[in-house]
């Protein structure tokens, strides 16, 4: 269950995604010319890998255009750039669990900024394998749930081949396995359904809470700064409280 968080964590990322766009939509871009390439070719009929990314950028309201463009320029012979996808594991104050999913172009540069993150924030980059065993891979898309029947909604997502449903706060989210969330997310679409956030995502499968003030506020700068990084992708964690490091 990923349980109230959730949405904060949505409502302040979306937020962050609304000032920012640019950043957004180039980290996307970024992940979309990888997938092509490495996923194999421009066909997202063929390649689940970017079938995915699209949905992703959909959600994210990345313009068809945009999209179209990006797949062109990495399916072609003039686009030199080469990225490569680095997952780092650690953890933040008081031991929660953090996973940081980059692209880049300059291994030793992303990692020396992470690690940086981590020992400037009260946490530490751990060895790969460390924490990932605490998360689970998972289709998650999100629905607001204004003007929505929930077993309406509940009805359809199983139909179409979801794996768990919740209703959280503003949200109805919508749970697969990773191998059938494009499938769910078009179907899903083609029912008349938007999304506020449509992701394959590393889901804890257990949360921790910090009750120290100071502790909370170092794990959510740590989070923004990660994020902030035009390298890092994503960023997982189980904190099961991120409103505790907000600030009045």
């Amino acid at each position: 269950m990923s349980g109230h968080s959730k949405w904060n964590n949505i409502k302040r990322k979306k937020e962050k995604a609304d000032g920012a766009k640019a950043k957004v939509f180039t980290k996307i871009g970024r992940e979309l010319a990888v997938a092509v390439k490495e996923g194999g070719g421009p066909d997202p009929n063929a390649n689940s890998r970017l079938r995915d990314c699209i949905a992703k950028a959909k959600a994210a309201n990345v313009p068809n255009d945009n999209i179209d463009r990006i797949i062109k320029k990495a399916a072609g012979d003039g686009d030199e750039s080469k990225y490569e996808n680095i997952q780092y594991e650690g953890y933040g104050p008081n031991g929660i669990a953090v996973i940081v999913e980059a692209l880049t172009d300059n291994r030793n540069r992303t990692a020396g900024e992470v690690r940086h993150y981590f020992d400037k924030f009260g946490g530490n980059l751990g060895q790969t394998g460390c924490v990932s065993f605490l998360f689970e891979r998972k289709g998650v898309i999100l629905i607001e749930n204004e003007g929505l029947d929930e077993d309406k909604v509940m009805e359809d997502g199983l139909e179409v081949g979801a794996s768990d449903f919740q209703s959280d706060d503003d949200v109805f989210e919508i749970d697969t396995e990773p191998d059938d969330f494009s499938g769910v997310l078009s179907d899903l679409g083609t029912k008349g359904y938007e999304f506020v956030s449509a992701e394959v995502e590393m889901v804890p499968s257990t949360t921790v809470m910090l009750d120290d003030p100071d502790a909370a506020t170092k794990m959510q700068h740590l989070l923004d700064t990660l994020e902030d990084n035009d390298d890092v992708q994503n960023v997982w964690h189980n904190w099961g409280n991120p409103d505790a490091g907000e600030e009045e």
